[in-house]
């Protein structure tokens, strides 16, 4: 078996205002206490990636909206990736920082299903790390044809082809390998 690492994705307090908030982010920050609190019990490493805008847009680094949402637990022992792009490899060292710590199988969970969640599974299997996608553990914004749940299944379903699927219940975590 290979070594694992939890990918929280984008998990930062903008996506939870009052004004337009992700869809279930209640649900959403429980499945990812409860990935988090495994991971960390079997001393699974963990990454959060966090998305980047320029100066003067909402997730400008440094500001209160660009922070990782509390309720995911961070720490400063845990990894921060930055990106820009909804790729969390493109232009970042989070490929070097797996390789360094010899991981092999990423737990990917996080925001926007239909975009940085998609991509960052899709590049993770093409850079031959094994893959599995927590079916309850992310999620995204309804668009003008789709809600937001009718996404989320979407993305499930498709990233089959790139990914396990398994819901945040049947993760399970050994000695620093997912297990089930």
């Amino acid at each position: 078996m290979k070594k694992a690492a939890l990918l929280i994705i984008d998990v930062q307090k903008a996506m939870f205002n009052e004004e337009n908030p992700v869809f279930n982010g209640e649900k959403l920050i429980m499945n990812l206490q409860q990935l988090v609190m495994s991971a960390r019990k079997e001393n699974i490493p963990i990454f959060y990636i966090q998305h980047n805008e320029p100066i003067g847009e909402e997730l400008e680094p440094g500001s209160e909206a660009w922070e990782v949402h509390p309720g995911v637990f961070p720490t400063l022992t845990d990894k921060f990736i930055q990106k820009t792009t909804p790729d969390s490899f493109l232009k970042t060292d989070l490929n070097e920082e797996l390789q360094k710590q010899n991981i092999g199988h990423l737990i990917l969970a996080g925001i926007q299903s239909d975009l940085c969640v998609d991509t960052t599974c899709r590049k993770a299997f093409s850079l031959g790390y094994d893959v599995t996608l927590v079916t309850d553990a992310h999620s995204t914004w309804e668009s003008t044809e789709l809600s937001a749940q009718q996404i989320i299944n979407h993305h499930n379903q498709v990233l089959r082809w790139f990914a396990k699927t398994k819901e945040t219940k049947g993760i399970i975590f050994q000695n620093t390998e997912l297990i089930r």
